[in-house]
């Protein structure tokens, strides 16, 4: 018997034309009707706030949940073993090139929210730096009363002495944002402070911000995002900072964003990017004269200055100056020229990627410019160089068969950290002296595990469309192929965001070593293989992404490696979407699903946290009737139905979470228990959009997701 709210979402096309029968050309978008009806026939929009009576809802089930999962005898030791990993002293310490020094924040069992540190780069290459503090964000906290969670730095150039510390109270998003002079040690009496927002904050001059925020009551997008962007000199008061631009309260994406770009030379270019969805924007130059429009793609982005020349990211073919570039390209054309004139460029082609290769990132040192780039989802760093007539270009001797990725590039220098990561071998981080090619691995991390029984293959799956997904598995070598594995997969599938290779101490220890096999899939939606193969899964034609993943199951099943009985998923934020798709969409090839942050209510997203910013990613449903449809089809929390047997999921997410929410999994899981379907759903507090605000936080997560995963599919 189909549910009340399935019911309902067949009779919406029906309901939108009464209405618009009624109504006649006054009426709103067919999608809006829809949306409307949804909601009325949605008696969980009380879970979307953080009531009393929510959060005593949220404390019931947090306890059932605990008390299955806490009271398995494997709990114990698995969050010891997870807190000993998190807490670890002789973890990688990343490091930062900071006004002479290496900066670093670190976190321990003695520091739970943290310190920001520093040494010099001769002390950093020993196994023992010689630390000193610069920041106690713990000790911050308790004597200011809250609970800092530190959102990183953003230091101005060239001098890089003054630095605006960003602190979050319990992980969200929004932050308050104090300026912090590292000379001192102290912040800044009478300096640079934004209070909790979502402000995004540039570096104009050691005086001057650009600053885009809710400069007044209700100045945000749909999303929760600012549109507006100010310049406050130092000594002002936030309202007398001066307008330098304004987008639209309707303006989609993440909110409008400053950003100011300096090169070696002394050259500085000032941009402002407006977005217009997910991936599409309009960027601005700064001048003297306001702000004016730069003639670039809306899938473009201006990615870097060096030697005065400007390094501009396509994600979309792009013809300009009489030349066609390719998507997934970079090109660059001459300051001055961009200057002169923003509207007519001539770039020069950099960069182009080949048929299984993706532009991963870029960064610059102080003459070199550092891509990183994935072939057939391996990774390689290039050296680019600058020469009389363009670029010329060396490829670093890194460590093949690994994920590959530039941490660090200093812009006084030309030395570079760069990590070398991979399932099996313990992550390393290295010192590139970028203008000769030299290399020094300066530190790498303990094996976290027993890895000698263990080897890693790539397989490819066919996906309902004919298309090869590629999937890395890892397993014991001696592993026996009669489906009898428990076998953990995960994949993200969105944003253009890549899944490659990476040494996890804690699936690691508390999976590969107790006999579970890991599967990560390289599906549609992802970067690995360049815009196209994101765009291939955007908004209706998003049914390949799950069709890939369901591919990839399937194809292990049909080795052996595993069966449903054996097979446990994984993801989070947009990968708990993907969970969500397939718990409602191939109940039978799973008995174990872990649903992380997840978005589920597809049909309300843009009402939610900051969903109406992905509108780009998944569409929108108030103005996109094919959008709208599949949705109706596809959307996990629309989609549960009684009768039909589902695995028993946990559902994980965390109140603080101001990105996409802790509604959709409360909502997902009030609607199982409705259905009288068995779940197991907590709710963490604090953390924002993740798994813990602190070590100890995000150790209980993992144990109490690492119990359930071994319950499941391990007994």
């Amino acid at each position: 018997m189909p549910s009340p709210l399935a019911a309902a979402g067949r009779n919406l096309l029906a309901l939108a034309g009464l209405m618009l029968s009624a109504l006649a050309l006054c009426a709103p978008p067919a999608g809006h009707a829809q949306t409307a009806a949804t909601d009325a026939a949605d008696p969980y929009i009380w879970l979307e706030t953080n009531s009393p009576r929510t959060m005593d809802w949220v404390e019931d089930h947090n306890a059932k949940a605990t008390a299955v999962l806490e009271a398995n005898p494997r709990y114990p030791a698995l969050y010891q073993e997870a807190l000993t990993l998190a807490e670890a002293k002789d973890r990688i310490p990343s490091g930062e090139f900071l006004h002479g020094a290496i900066y670093n924040f670190w976190q321990d069992g003695d520091h739970l929210r943290g310190i920001w540190r520093k040494t010099t780069l001769a002390s950093y290459q020993t196994e023992t730096p010689d630390w000193t503090t610069v920041l106690d964000v713990t000790a911050l906290g308790k004597a200011e009363g809250k609970s800092w969670v530190f959102k990183g730095v953003d230091c101005v150039r060239p001098s890089k002495r003054r630095c605006l510390v960003n602190l979050s109270e319990g992980g969200e998003d929004a932050a308050t944002i104090r300026e912090f002079d590292l000379d001192t040690g102290k912040f800044v009496e009478d300096g640079f402070v934004i209070p909790k927002s979502k402000a995004r904050v540039a570096w104009e001059d050691e005086n001057t911000l650009l600053i885009s925020n809710a400069w007044a009551p209700g100045e945000l997008t749909a999303s929760g995002y600012p549109y507006i962007v100010k310049r406050l000199k130092r000594g002002q008061r936030l309202d007398q900072a001066v307008e330098v631009y304004r987008g639209a309260k309707a303006d989609g994406g993440y909110g409008v964003s400053p950003d100011v770009l300096h090169d070696s030379a002394g050259h500085r270019l000032a941009v402002i990017v407006r977005p217009l969805d997910t991936f599409r924007a309009e960027t601005y130059v700064v001048t003297p004269k306001g702000a004016e429009r730069l003639n670039i793609p809306s899938k473009a982005s201006v990615d870097g200055l060096l030697d005065g020349r400007v390094i501009i990211k396509t994600e979309e073919d792009w013809t300009a100056g009489g030349k066609t570039f390719p998507a997934g390209a970079l090109v660059w054309t001459s300051l001055d020229a961009l200057k002169a004139d923003p509207a007519h460029l001539k770039p020069t082609l950099l960069f182009a990627a080949g048929p299984k290769e993706a532009l991963e990132d870029t960064s610059s040192t102080r003459d070199k410019l550092l891509l990183t780039v994935l072939d057939n989802v391996k990774g390689r760093v290039y050296v680019y160089t600058p020469t009389p007539a363009g670029f010329s270009r060396t490829r670093l001797d890194l460590p093949d068969n690994a994920t590959v990725r530039v941490t660090d590039a200093d812009d006084d220098s030309d030395r570079a950290f760069i990590g070398v990561s991979s399932f099996l071998t313990p992550s390393s981080l290295w010192l590139a002296d970028t203008a000769s090619g030299a290399l020094k691995q300066v530190k790498s991390l303990p094996a976290k595990f027993d890895a000698s029984a263990d080897v890693v293959e790539q397989f490819e799956a066919t996906s309902k469309d004919g298309t090869k997904v590629p999937y890395f598995v890892v397993h014991r070598r001696d592993l026996k192929y009669d489906g009898s594995n428990p076998t953990l997969m995960t994949a993200y599938g969105g944003f253009q965001v890549s899944s490659t290779p990476n040494y996890s101490a804690t699936t690691g220890k508390l999976w590969l070593e107790k006999g579970g096999v890991y599967v990560l899939a390289n599906i549609r939606g992802g970067g690995e293989f360049g815009p196209r193969w994101h765009e291939a899964g955007l908004v209706e034609k998003r049914q390949v992404i799950y069709d890939d993943f369901a591919g990839v199951a399937q194809d292990l099943i049909r080795r052996k490696i595993t069966s449903p009985r054996r097979l446990g998923i994984e993801g989070g934020s947009n990968g708990g979407l993907l969970m969500g798709v397939e718990f409602t969409q191939h109940p039978d090839l799973w008995n174990a699903v872990v649903i992380d942050v997840p978005l589920l209510d597809m049909i309300r997203i843009s009402k939610i946290a900051a969903g109406a910013s992905w509108q780009g990613e998944y569409g929108d449903v108030n103005a996109n009737p094919k959008a709208m449809a599949f949705w109706l089809k596809t959307s996990p929390y629309q989609n549960l139905k009684t009768g039909v047997k589902y695995p028993e999921p946990f559902i994980f997410t965390t109140t603080k979470d101001d990105r996409v929410g802790p509604q959709h999994a409360r909502k997902f899981a009030a609607r199982m228990e409705e259905m009288r379907l068995p779940f197991l759903f907590y709710e963490n507090t604090e953390g924002g959009h993740g798994a813990g605000a602190d070590l100890k936080q995000q150790a209980h997560t993992t144990a109490l997701t690492m119990t359930y995963l071994q319950m499941k599919l391990m007994n």
